[in-house]
């Protein structure tokens, strides 16, 4: 008897482990979609942010290196997750976060402490003010419009949603918006790593109330900084590449989009960095079917703020040039960033600088640069969301 119960006993437990076997493995992040099965791959995983703010006295600014005759200071500590940088028509300097804050900052014109506005907002990353001292933010599902921010900042109230159709998610779901001539500004991301992406990997414009929704750019795998040149009007824009291809490729691209050509195809997810096909996706595509990029901007470099450069206060060089925040890339082996400097070539190109470093510091990030905004001044601000701090850059001459 005792034998047979041992058998009923092993058949069952035999049952449970087909079962168990047959149960699907757990569901991949969309970020690993593609990464080898070794060693070094299987330890690569995005870089997290510091949960608090980094010291002020711990940050990395005397690190930091420019060109002869700028320099940079710590603007303002204590800012977690610092993500995007605008200004109200009355001074006030607004900043967004991401992941770890959930909040929207606000310093008051000569202040630099960070006054939390909104606060428990998923993924509060996309900030805009319209010429009326609106604010607009934009998570990864709604834009909020928060009206006359700046004569409210003890209470900006809940904001009216103007926009509720946006498709959510987490990857590659976040917004970097702006506002010209009353048309807000937004980019849909890859939902993914590659896939076909269907009506995401665009950028779209629409009026300020969320009518009048028009693409203008089509094959964006995922840009998270964008600016319209002073001069023609034209936008330019950071693009991150695909992971997983190789530790050198593909690059991440600065584009330019034509505004008497609106709709163009950038190529993702068929052909990278301009004449790379994809090796998924790729077959029977022409690489010569997409708009090629201005510029590379370097292998897995996570490509984030652009900013003209309008102010008066650096030398001639840099005015009408672009900044470019290269956040630095986690899938690969050797850790790069910084703030880098590009300037169109009148032919839809572009000329790319490294302007600022020190930002890692054996093979680790001690900081990790994102968005800029140029002051009245003519200074330049720049965060960081993995030292939660803003830095301010200016120039004295030799």
């Amino acid at each position: 008897m005792q034998t047979f119960r041992s058998l009923v006993a092993g058949a069952a437990l035999c049952a449970l482990g087909v079962a168990s076997a047959q149960q699907p493995p757990p569901e991949e992040p969309g970020w690993a979609k593609g990464r080898p099965k070794t060693d070094t791959a299987m330890k690569m995983a995005p870089v997290p942010a510091f949960p608090i703010p980094t010291p002020a006295n711990e940050l990395p600014t005397k690190k930091f290196k420019l060109p002869p005759g700028f320099k940079v200071e710590t603007w303002a500590s204590g800012v977690l997750d610092a993500r995007e940088i605008r200004e109200g028509p009355k001074g006030t300097i607004v900043v967004s976060t991401l992941f770890v804050g959930n909040k929207v900052y606000a310093f008051a014109p000569g202040k630099r402490e960070p006054k939390v506005i909104i606060d428990k907002l998923p993924m509060a990353a996309g900030i805009a003010f319209d010429s009326k001292g609106n604010l607009y933010v934009a998570t990864n599902t709604k834009i909020y419009r928060y009206d006359n921010v700046e004569a409210n900042l003890d209470k900006v109230g809940e904001g009216k949603v103007i926009y509720d159709k946006l498709p959510g998610g987490n990857d590659h779901s976040w917004k970097f918006i702006r506002i010209k001539d009353d048309k807000l500004y937004f980019p849909i991301g890859a939902p993914c790593n590659i896939c076909d992406p269907g009506e995401y990997a665009k950028i779209y414009r629409m009026n300020l109330d969320g009518t009048g929704i028009e693409t203008l750019a089509a094959g964006v795998r995922n840009t998270v900084g964008f600016d319209f040149d002073p001069k023609t009007g034209d936008i330019w824009f950071t693009d991150n590449g695909r992971d997983w291809l190789s530790e050198e490729l593909p690059n991440d691209e600065l584009n330019h989009i034509d505004m008497k050509k609106p709709g163009q195809h950038f190529g993702f997810p068929y052909c990278h960095q301009g004449d790379l096909p994809d090796p998924e996706f790729g077959w029977g595509k022409s690489c010569a079917d997409y708009v090629k990029p201005a510029a590379l901007l370097g292998p897995h470099a996570g490509s984030l703020g652009l900013k003209f450069y309008t102010g008066k206060m650096f030398p001639a060089k840099y005015q009408g040039a672009m900044f470019i925040a290269k956040h630095g890339p986690w899938n690969r082996t050797k850790k790069y960033n910084g703030v880098y400097v590009a300037w169109p070539d009148g032919k839809g190109g572009a000329k790319v600088e490294e302007f600022m470093t020190g930002f890692v510091e054996n093979n680790a990030y001690l900081g990790r640069p994102v968005d800029f905004h140029v002051m009245k001044d003519g200074s330049l601000l720049v965060s960081d969301d993995h030292a939660g701090a803003i830095y301010r850059i200016s120039y004295g001459g030799k």
